[in-house]
């Protein structure tokens, strides 16, 4: 397939473009490089005929109508957007702007594209929409998110992607364009940009800093590993229905302070300390305003119809995990000496 990726410099993006390019498909990313952005996990793909890359931002309606003119594409997998709960409080507008008017001018420059398409290129086009479980809202103790869970967003940036999961469908309601929503569960995995939980837990305990975890830790999450939440969107993109959302899980909840647990044991296993534990370094912090307590995700449904199922489980992934940060501390490097350097963020001052 000829596949539009936005935002394909990203965390999952990038995941999705080295994946896809190794299936054979071919590949233009289009990706604005915010600091999020990194062409260095593009690296391994770079030099491939099958990969191409733009530099522009989605909500640039010139800048897309060229791309689709130029690559056109059989689908788009637009991943593009801000992302960070915590950054989104300090500064809700950029989530806004990103995910929302971006996933306007995105939808609406698809729909121009898609209808001037003929024949099986028509019919055979997709669209599809990654969206995020932060969009139903807090679980409590028991239950899962179905893909007919109500939304209720509790942040900026859930709602920010409630918004644009609602254009997506809009569009599709209204005008015919064949779009595909999923909403994946929190993911972890290489090339992780390093303000989040994991990614920022492995490096904070190897630089000898403190591990903050927020309230005292109880906050739970179901964990997706970053190549099976790839593997999905292919499938998904591939072979889904249009008209249909996805949930795409890991089936792995953990409190978080069970998740900095690990990989302190992980740590204390492969790269010791002269002395003591990585878990001496934990130091509990004020929570975050409006902490969602608990995510879990029913993926069940894409497990049934379209054959997809994690192949990682939360222990060996995050093993993985923490054995690429130990072995590629060129790529996270030059992030912390650089625009961001694991300072506490969404303080809501």
């Amino acid at each position: 397939m000829r596949l539009l990726i936005t935002g394909g410099a990203g965390f999952i993006g990038s995941a999705v473009v080295r994946k896809a390019i190794g299936e054979g498909d071919d590949v233009l990313v289009l990706d604005k490089l915010t600091y999020a952005g990194n062409l260095s996990s593009l690296a391994p793909v770079a030099g491939n005929s099958r990969y191409s890359f733009v530099r522009a931002d989605i909500c640039d309606r010139d800048a897309v109508r060229a791309a689709f003119d130029r690559f056109r594409p059989n689908a788009v997998l637009h991943l593009a957007a801000e992302s960070h709960v915590d950054r989104s409080i300090d500064g809700p507008a950029a989530f806004i702007e990103t995910n929302v008017v971006g996933t306007f001018v995105m939808l609406s420059e698809a729909l121009a594209y898609w209808r001037e398409l003929k024949g099986e290129a028509h019919d055979s086009f997709r669209f599809l929409h990654i969206s995020t479980d932060e969009v139903f809202g807090s679980l409590g103790a028991v239950g899962l998110f179905c893909e007919d869970s109500p939304y209720r967003p509790n942040s900026p940036y859930s709602a920010s992607k409630a918004s644009a999961d609602h254009l997506a469908r809009a569009w599709r309601e209204t005008y015919g364009l064949p779009t595909i929503l999923t909403n994946c569960s929190n993911n972890y995995g290489p090339y992780h940009f390093p303000e989040k939980l994991i990614p920022l837990a492995i490096l904070n305990a190897v630089e000898g800093n403190r591990l903050p975890v927020y309230g005292r830790g109880e906050n739970i999450r179901d964990w997706l590993y970053v190549e099976d939440h790839a593997a999905a969107l292919l499938v998904v993109a591939k072979h889904g229905v249009v008209g249909q959302s996805y949930n795409i899980g890991g089936r792995s909840e953990r409190r978080n302070i069970d998740v900095v647990h690990a990989i302190c044991d992980i740590l204390d296993e492969i790269q010791p300390r002269a002395a003591n534990s990585y878990r001496e370094q934990i130091a509990f912090v004020a929570d975050r305003p409006g902490h969602d307590l608990r995510y879990a995700i029913d993926c069940g449904k894409i497990e049934r119809e379209l054959g997809w199922r994690a192949s990682e489980s939360f222990e060996t992934g995050l093993r993985k995990t923490v054995r690429w940060y130990l072995d590629n501390p060129d790529w996270w490097g030059a992030i912390r000496s650089g625009a961001y350097r694991g300072e506490r963020l969404g303080l809501g001052g």
